[in-house]
């Protein structure tokens, strides 16, 4: 018997997923055998990298989730204080995962940035907050939930595209967990891929990395799967 984290598995099933399998957010251009990363939004955030060696790929794991969050504009620099205020240290986690997307939204309330309806506010007393944040931005276009997918969506891209480039990842970046497939609007909205390649000097290079969702909810048990077939 072996044990593998999640991440690891579903990283080794990026290679064998179909065409139907993934949502394309930038064709860019595939480099065979490059390095591929994998970010996933969830209960938590996992990362993960696969490096070509030895005829296959090799998944790194990684703890990348509990790294210092960077804001990058104004608006972030204050959600980062507000977090920083109730929780010290400010990790990726507490804003890219179902309950950072929480905290987002608190943060947005709280800040007198956005009004809370009272049809919402009884949803949230009671229904599983982070799918009723999302269906009410999807759904009903309810402001401070557009507001706040859009906030998480800009981290997130952001996010990616520094583990592009911390992996030279030509392989392109993959997008799992359980949230993208669900918030793919606001992945296809320019606000994700901009903050994707706003890198400076390395804009031109991060445009010409392929990043997909992964839609196919058993990644995780493919990648098992595939692991234990070639002995890895």
């Amino acid at each position: 018997v072996s044990l593998y984290n999640d991440l690891v598995t579903t990283a080794m099933a990026i290679p064998l997923l179909r065409r139907s399998e993934v949502v394309t957010i930038n064709a860019g251009r595939v480099r065979p055998k490059g390095n591929v990363a994998l970010v996933a939004p969830g209960t938590g955030l996992g990362q993960a990298t696969l490096i070509y060696y030895n005829g296959h790929y090799v998944p790194m794991p990684s703890e990348g989730g509990h790294c210092d969050f960077a804001p990058t504009s104004n608006d972030q620099a204050e959600l980062w204080q507000y977090l920083h205020e109730k929780y010290g240290h400010v990790s990726l986690e507490r804003l890219l995962s179902g309950p950072g997307m929480i905290n987002i939204y608190s943060w947005l309330k709280d800040a007198g940035k956005y009004n809370e309806p009272k049809w919402l506010s009884e949803k949230l007393s009671t229904d599983d907050r982070a799918k009723a944040i999302t269906e009410a931005a999807l759904s009903r276009g309810t402001p401070i939930c557009k507001a706040t997918l859009r906030l998480f969506a800009s981290i997130l891209g952001s996010v990616c595209g520094n583990l592009a480039l911390i992996t030279m990842a030509s392989g392109g970046v993959y997008l799992g967990g359980g949230i993208p497939p669900k918030i793919l609007p606001f992945l296809q909205d320019p606000t994700f891929f901009e903050a994707f390649t706003e890198k400076g000097r390395f804009k031109q290079l991060l445009s010409s990395i392929p990043v997909k969702v992964i839609t196919n909810q058993n990644a995780s048990l493919l990648g098992a799967a595939h692991m234990a077939f070639i002995g890895l």
